[in-house]
């Protein structure tokens, strides 16, 4: 297993959830790829019990050729991505070139707002369930769904799975 050489880009905001997003970060890095914390500003960001993180580069300062792929973390944090321009682009491009997407929990309102969920099959947290369904994705009730390069689950418990299937396309993708 080894990423050396590609970059990953895992999005930040303020109230994100502390494990959905420590827990790729560490384990993208471990397997070698280089992580860059995109936020929607240059600053410090906390996680919903206060942990922080800090965003490297700013969503209109990236693109999607920089990238082998997008993380994009769940907690509250997805509602706030989803209300700029450059995030929303950052992670349609992504899709559109074919490189790794991947969300949990909330995060599937990223993957909405950036309008990639037609026809696709996806989890998330049931809490969302309507809105992947109303942007056009098969919901289904899996730790992990992995369609092409979209890569989703539901909740902090399917951590390592949906690290395993992020790694294991980044793998294939080299």
């Amino acid at each position: 297993m080894s990423l050396n050489g590609l970059r990953v880009a895992l999005l930040a905001e303020n109230e994100y959830e502390d494990l959905e997003l420590h827990y790729p970060l560490l384990r993208l890095r471990e397997a070698g790829a280089e992580v860059v914390v995109v936020g929607t500003s240059v600053a410090t960001f906390l996680s919903k019990h206060g942990y922080p993180v800090k965003a490297d580069v700013t969503g209109d300062e990236v693109s999607a050729d920089q990238f082998a792929g997008v993380v994009v973390p769940g907690g509250f944090a997805p509602d706030r991505l989803r209300r700029y321009p450059s995030i929303l682009k950052l992670v349609r491009e992504s899709h559109q070139q074919g490189k790794v997407v991947a969300a949990i929990c909330h995060a599937g309102w990223v993957l909405a707002s950036a309008g990639i969920l037609k026809g696709k099959r996806v989890t998330s947290t049931p809490g969302i369930k309507d809105d992947m369904i109303n942007a056009g994705a098969t919901w289904l009730d899996q730790e992990v769904v992995v369609d092409g390069q979209m890569v989703t689950s539901r909740r902090p418990d399917d951590l390592p799975a949906f690290c395993r299937e992020i790694i294991a396309l980044l793998e294939d993708g080299r």
